[in-house]
């Protein structure tokens, strides 16, 4: 699973990037099914990191790795 995830967040880095902002995966807990990530550059400190979070990253993660059920910041 944390392959799959990898490879989801490879593709949201550029998107990101042209905000000045990136992504980074701290972990994955295949049990709960819980990606754990870190927002940084310019998406770590946005008013909209939250947005950015749900309406992007975890939306592409979890359609594209469906036995992924949340995905947090930390």
């Amino acid at each position: 699973m944390k392959d799959k995830v990898t490879k989801v967040i490879e593709k949201i880095k550029p998107m990101l990037a042209a905000d000045g902002g990136s992504v980074e995966l701290v972990g994955v807990d295949e049990k709960t099914g819980v990606v754990t990530v870190r927002l940084t550059g310019a998406c770590g400190c946005c008013p909209h990191a939250t947005m950015t979070l749900q309406n992007v990253v975890e939306r592409m993660i979890k359609e594209e790795v469906p036995e992924v059920k949340a995905v947090t910041v930390g």
